[in-house]
């Protein structure tokens, strides 16, 4: 695992998500101003869960496979995977602590 997000596309999403036991997904767009509010919160988070969790992100406009199979209307959103499982979904931006909750609950 690395201390700062991976960068998935459609053909490399399904491999990152199967070979990392806790993988929390970022689907996000440049033009998306709540995406860019939490991006550097995303950054802060790899760092801190180095090691525990692999942070990645995935340009919706560029990788309309992975949005449409998870039925993604709105972003940013974030996506959960404990043993390559979605666990969990949050959409839209939130406070940092509301963010590092959501990653610490599904460590255990």
């Amino acid at each position: 695992m690395t201390d700062s997000p991976v960068h998935l596309t459609d053909s490399d999403f399904d491999r990152f998500v199967k070979e990392n036991s806790y993988v929390v997904v970022d689907f996000w767009a440049a033009w998306c101003r709540p995406c860019l509010a939490i991006a550097p919160i995303v950054e802060e988070l790899a760092k801190k869960y180095a090691g525990k969790v692999a942070f990645a992100k995935v340009n919706s406009d560029e990788n309309p496979k992975k949005v449409q199979e998870f039925m993604i209307m709105g972003i940013p959103t974030i996506l959960f995977f404990k043993a390559g499982k979605l666990v969990d979904q949050v959409v839209g931006a939130m406070p940092r602590n509301a963010f590092e909750d959501r990653v610490a609950r599904h460590l255990t």
